[in-house]
């Protein structure tokens, strides 16, 4: 926690993940609905509809389908780092249910915070961060525009 008390951290990449290739962290989503209830409807559209193509456009992550008598369907989804998010959908259309598994999809399971530092090194050079004017000779002098006078 900083100062503000909101939480804040260094911007990090989960295990390296894209430097070799990349791991979807979504390891399991469970899709928790009920067979009657109106409002698992958009829940039931998007099993016909689109459950089915977002197992094949991701292999990688599981998916159950469990149909319970529950008040309130919900999406359950389970991270490589242990981390559980649930989502309600209740009342919610076929697309806003695939717009929410997809965003669930490509989180890393990590809790949003505000990053500290747009970069971040394990092992910082102690020259400071380099810019294109880092190893000019001083004695090029100073750029300027070009001014009228001289060009006329």
């Amino acid at each position: 926690m900083t100062g503000r008390g909101t939480p804040s951290r260094f911007l990090q990449s989960v295990l390296q993940n894209g430097v070799g290739r990349y791991v979807c962290q979504l390891k399991r989503i469970s899709l928790i609905f009920s067979k009657n209830a109106q409002s698992s409807l958009g829940a039931r559209n998007f099993i016909e509809e689109g459950v089915v193509d977002f197992a094949k456009k991701n292999p990688g992550t599981v998916v159950y389908i469990s149909p319970e008598p529950c008040r309130i369907p919900r999406i359950v989804a389970e991270y490589l780092n242990g981390t559980v998010k649930e989502e309600a959908i209740t009342s919610k259309t076929s697309q806003q249910i695939s717009e929410l598994v997809t965003k669930l999809t490509d989180q890393s399971g990590l809790d949003i915070i505000r990053i500290r530092k747009p970069y971040h090194t394990d092992s910082p050079s102690i020259q400071g961060q380099w810019h294109p004017f880092t190893n000019r000779p001083p004695a090029a002098g100073v750029i300027r525009p070009p001014s009228d006078e001289t060009s006329a």
